[in-house]
């Protein structure tokens, strides 16, 4: 298949072939003259795109034509745009990570420099057994770490997010370097900002296609701008009646957020904190208002028939562990083991014990055949003996029964009653719709401020769990909150704007302002924006349209868990461009995997041992079947920093993990440079 893009690359960075004349402007322009240059520069590149020549397609760079053809792909399969970024004496990215094979710098006489400078180092035995510790003890690692709250590895959270640049990376042996992009600077004390007009190499950029994870970098960098590194979601309850002693004579109204990480540990410590404040016992029901989010639930079977695994969890208003149950084994004897459950599940039956058989452990979730039935959990067949002490993880169907489930069990555990139920509603707290009218104290109207305000973890944490786990489910309720909590504007659409008198009628139900007397009550003035996906979607796409100059992509989810969701090359490097000089850029990059080292590219080094790119690229990479991608950026080894993205889709059958190789290559060859 021939395409309509020439690429553009060069083998060495001493061939680059000279651009139009870049424009060097000092490193503290003022505000409006950057924005007006980083939109010059957007320009150039799309105009540099667009105005390719239609000719035949020349041969990509050896390394990654041979990757392509151990792949059994051909060029047409692949599309790739590498793009100079920023000046190699003012990197944004952070220090680059040194893995050595020891701890003794004298054994490794070609890398004495490295100890001399300001990398950070770890050993690859440290990374290794980490990753085989953690793959031998649970099915699902990614969602081992981000439940859990884990540093990918032991010595991560001490890596330094300060932009440290060392000698070698922040020059060269000669006085005239060139600069990535064909211009020659001559090094001076003073610190510049370099414009890039040419890419690399660029092929296929304008080719639609189906992204997987890596379309996770679009709603995590417009909810960085949109909302702030430092945006928290709100958990606020209120209570209808009245607090006498320890005793609510009234209903506890739990409302809904969207917080993407409303992990059992911390729906504990919101509701220890309600104990706290000093009810203990509940004389009525604990409702669970989850509106914030309109109709967003899905059927979990409905991408590819495996609704017992996590990445296939549905999006709510009040989210609880993703939905899902981690399931650990001990063993009791040669014929038993133990079962744990975490989080517990009230009013529902959960197997203690389970009969072991001679098998390898492989896919516990899958190999036990659980059946989520009305009451209680059945697996159909017994425990590998070989999974020893084992954790694995089963995603239950419906997100509002289970948060309900959650709550009670945890509310029970800590001690405090409750005379009614806890009833999970997408529909605002309405005294009227209770099939026992409330009388006397317990009809009460709401109370005007907040029981507990409990703070999410910021948007940055967030933020990091999906990009470096690729959350799914996270990724949605980030991708709805964008609709929910960004600041008025001309860019942003309401769930009003858009909404058809269903929907309207869900967000403000008749007779609201009667039920509990939420005029007021902060319950009713203090809550987000009711949302939806068309809605988040739009906001979205409009976000795109008054930012970049590329046709925006299309969504039908934030996570990338589609078939029918494209991007090209070119959206995701003009997106990853536009990031780099963004105040939120720290946040954005250090959610990122770090190639070889953590994250969903940690494998990258066993791939490619000797690969230029390992501790050099922040990477979010993205896989399903027939799809592998990887996007994010890379500091060469001149210093010059670059952004890297590169889809591979292949209508013939491909394992995309045979594919991945050829994204390494693509990575390593940006790294040389």
């Amino acid at each position: 298949m021939q395409s309509t893009s020439t690429p553009h690359y060069h083998d060495k960075p001493s061939a680059f072939d000279t651009p139009p004349h870049a424009t060097v402007a000092p490193l503290r322009l003022h505000r409006l003259g950057r924005r007006l240059v980083t939109h010059l520069v957007r320009q150039a590149l799309l105009a540099t795109a667009l105005a390719a020549p239609l000719v035949a397609q020349a041969a990509l760079p050896e390394a990654i034509q041979t990757a392509l053809s151990r792949a059994d792909l051909s060029a047409a399969d692949i599309s790739i745009v590498i793009t100079p970024v920023g000046d190699k004496n003012a990197s944004h990215l952070p220090a680059p990570i040194k893995v050595i094979d020891s701890q003794h710098p004298a054994e490794h006489p070609n890398n004495a420099a490295s100890y001399q400078s300001a990398l950070v180092t770890i050993e690859k035995r440290t990374i290794q057994k980490h990753e085989r510790q953690l793959h031998a003890y649970t099915d699902d690692p990614s969602t081992y770490q981000s439940l859990e709250s884990i540093p990918t590895l032991p010595s991560e959270a001490k890596w330094p997010n300060a932009k440290m640049q060392t000698s070698q990376d922040s020059s060269t042996d000669d006085s005239s370097v060139n600069d990535g992009a064909g211009v020659e600077q001559k090094s001076t004390a003073h610190t510049t900002t370099k414009i890039s007009f040419s890419p690399l190499l660029s092929h296929q950029a304008q080719v639609a296609r189906t992204p997987a994870s890596t379309m996770k970098l679009v709603p995590s960098f417009i909810a960085l701008d949109t909302l702030g590194a430092d945006f928290v979601w709100h958990t606020r309850v209120y209570h209808t009646g009245v607090i006498i002693g320890e005793r609510l004579y009234g209903d506890l109204v739990l409302q809904g957020s969207g917080d993407p990480k409303m992990t059992h540990e911390r729906l504990q410590q919101l509701l220890y904190h309600v104990q706290a404040s000093g009810i203990r016992h509940i004389d009525g029901d604990i409702i669970v208002d989850s509106a914030v989010f309109d109709k967003v639930g899905k059927d979990p079977a409905a991408f590819d028939n495996a609704p017992l695994r996590p990445y296939n969890a549905s999006p709510d208003g009040f989210l609880v562990n993703f939905s899902t149950v981690g399931i650990k084994s001990y063993p009791l004897d040669t014929d038993r083991a133990r079962l744990t459950y975490t989080p517990q599940l009230a009013d529902y039956q959960l197997p203690t014990t389970i009969a072991t058989r001679s098998a390898s452990c492989g896919q516990a979730r899958y190999s036990l055949a659980p059946v989520w039935q009305a009451s209680q959990l059945v697996f159909h067949q017994n425990l590998p003996n070989s999974c020893q002490e084992h954790a694995f993880y089963v995603a239950y169907p419906d997100a509002k029964d289970f948060a309900a489930r959650v709550i009670k069990a945890k509310w029970q555990a800590l001690g405090n009653t409750l005379t009614g139920d806890v009833l999970s509603r997408e529909t605002p707290y309405n005294a009227s719709s209770h099939k026992q009218p409330k009388t006397g104290l317990r009809a009460l109207p709401m109370s005007p401020l907040p029981q507990v305000s409990y703070p999410s973890l910021n948007l940055a944490q967030q933020i990091h769990d999906i990009n470096h786990f690729s959350n799914n489910v996270m990724t949605e309720q980030v991708a709805l909150s964008i609709a929910a909590y960004a600041p008025p504007s001309d860019t942003k659409t309401t769930a009003a704007d858009t909404a058809t008198p269903t929907q309207t009628a869900v967000s403000k139900p008749k007779g609201q302002e009667k039920a509990g007397g939420n005029k007021t009550s902060l319950y009713q003035f203090g809550k987000p924006a009711t949302t939806n996906y068309p809605v988040a979607l739009q906001t979205i796409n409009q976000w795109w349209q008054h930012h970049l100059d590329t046709p925006a992509p299309y969504l039908t989810n934030g996570s990338g868990l589609c078939r029918d969701c494209t991007i090209t090359a070119a959206n995701l490097n003009e997106l990853l461009i536009y990031a780099y000089d963004h105040p939120s850029f720290d946040a954005y990059v250090n959610s990122l995997g770090i190639a070889g080292v953590s994250g969903t590219i940690s494998a990258h080094s066993d791939r490619l041992p000797e690969s230029a790119a390992i501790g050099r690229a922040w990477i979010k990479t993205g896989t399903l079947n027939n799809v592998t991608s990887m996007a994010g950026y890379v500091k060469g080894l001149s210093g010059q920093d670059y952004v890297v993205v590169g889809i591979i889709n292949s209508e013939q059958t491909l394992n995309a993990y045979t594919a991945r190789p050829v994204l390494d290559a693509m990575l390593d060859w940006t790294a040389q440079h």
